[in-house]
């Protein structure tokens, strides 16, 4: 009875296991959709080869015997030459044309001396050096990628965590291939968890390329109509995204538009006392938390220095404008600490405690408006707002006036 409660906590935490390579493909399949072969590619072979190890190492392969274990050996060789490769490739280490074919050539040289020894000894001696020349060649992964750390690049101390973890991981799958009885659970248990971590750690690696690449993609798009600093459409081509979307709304004059400027009224006061690296890190993290509290409908845009202009197409109801209003006030007030240096070594280490003097400006317009006298409204609309306390101004279409939006909805 308790063996076979320890074989299915063993079989549940492997079914984790799988269930997290299902989700890394179903990944590599968004990358892909959105144009990103390469890292698409990557995502699905270091998912699809660890599950491979993991399958071959577990014993679930439909052979038996000796013939397992000469297979087991050349999976192990195979899958450490291809892994060590794609990591290699993702850190940079492979860029130079020199540098690639030695790196090349010398781990398809060790696979091919460990392989040729392998059939010089017995089936069981064979499975055990080709494991231990995988763990060796994690070894030295783990050695250049704390290198790559200690030199600066962030992308290599989540590679270090998740190579951490497949040495780990393959000393666990080792011993259960070289003992297939009398394994303990808890064995299965750790190295389970340690493949998940590692499948964990590569696709963070793999997103941090892959928002590099959207962001690369956005710069090369819009050129010099981009704004590197929130990552955002400039002045300039917020002009031309305010005119495309009054223009696609003139068949149809009836259907509303929402206008949404945020002004931030102190920005110019914290750059005279902290400097020109403060205000940027202000605007870059400003324009992060509109980014992430923005529905995906909603264009944005910077506007002029101190400001960003948000435009909602077609809004059903007014209702959904406000709530966007007040969603975005209460975000942008969050009090954050800004770097007042440009050092590497200083920007993740705030001095100046800052919060946002925002003003956010609502108007509800049709196509019959020129699209510079809603914007022009709604920008001095968020100026007045800095003086009201739920710092939200609407324009009233009852009375025709400005007026504070209240807190909260009246019952």
């Amino acid at each position: 009875m308790v063996g076979a409660l320890m074989d299915v906590l063993a079989i549940a935490f492997w079914g984790a296991f799988f269930g997290s390579v299902g989700l890394m493909l179903a990944g590599s399949l968004a990358a892909f959709a959105r144009s990103l072969q390469r890292v698409a590619l990557t995502a699905a072979l270091s998912a699809l080869v660890s599950a491979l190890f993991v399958l071959a190492y577990l014993g679930w392969l439909p052979i038996d015997g000796a013939a397992e274990t000469r297979l087991l050996a050349h999976i192990a060789v195979l899958t450490a030459v291809t892994l060590g490769l794609m990591l290699l490739a993702m850190l940079g280490v492979l860029r130079h044309p020199a540098t690639d074919r030695r790196v090349r050539g010398g781990m398809i040289a060790l696979a091919a001396v460990v392989l040729a020894a392998g059939w010089a000894l017995d089936a069981g001696t064979s499975l055990a050096l080709s494991s231990l020349m995988a763990f060796g060649v994690g070894a030295a992964m783990l050695v250049t990628c704390v290198r790559s750390a200690r030199r600066g690049d962030r992308l290599a101390w989540v590679a270090v965590s998740g190579v951490s973890c497949m040495l780990l991981a393959v000393t666990g799958l080792s011993w259960i291939a070289l003992h297939r009885e009398g394994v303990p659970w808890i064995v299965h248990a750790v190295t389970a968890t340690a493949s998940m971590a590692y499948l964990v750690a590569m696709a963070t690696a793999l997103w941090i390329r892959y928002s590099y690449l959207i962001e690369l993609r956005e710069v090369v798009a819009h050129g010099p109509s981009y704004d590197p600093i929130t990552r955002m459409r400039s002045h300039a081509e917020t002009g031309q995204m305010v005119g495309l979307a009054f223009f696609r709304h003139h068949e149809d004059v009836s259907r509303p538009i929402g206008v949404a400027v945020i002004s931030i009224g102190n920005l110019y006061t914290l750059e005279n006392l902290h400097g020109r690296a403060a205000l940027n890190h202000a605007l870059f993290v400003c324009a992060s938390r509109l980014r992430r509290c923005v529905p995906a409908d909603v264009e944005m845009g910077r506007l002029g220095d101190d400001g960003f202009l948000l435009l909602v197409r077609a809004s059903a109801e007014t209702q959904r404008l406000v709530q966007l209003g007040r969603l975005v006030a209460e975000r942008l007030s969050r009090p954050v600490k800004l770097s007042t240096s440009a050092a590497p070594a200083d920007l993740e280490e705030g001095q100046a405690h800052w919060v946002a003097q925002v003003g956010v400006g609502l108007l509800a317009t049709t196509a019959q408006v020129q699209p510079s006298a809603a914007v022009s409204m709604a920008r001095a609309m968020s100026r007045t707002a800095w003086s009201y306390a739920t710092r939200v101004a609407w324009h009233d279409q009852a009375s025709g006036h400005i007026a504070e939006l209240p807190a909260t909805d009246p019952a």
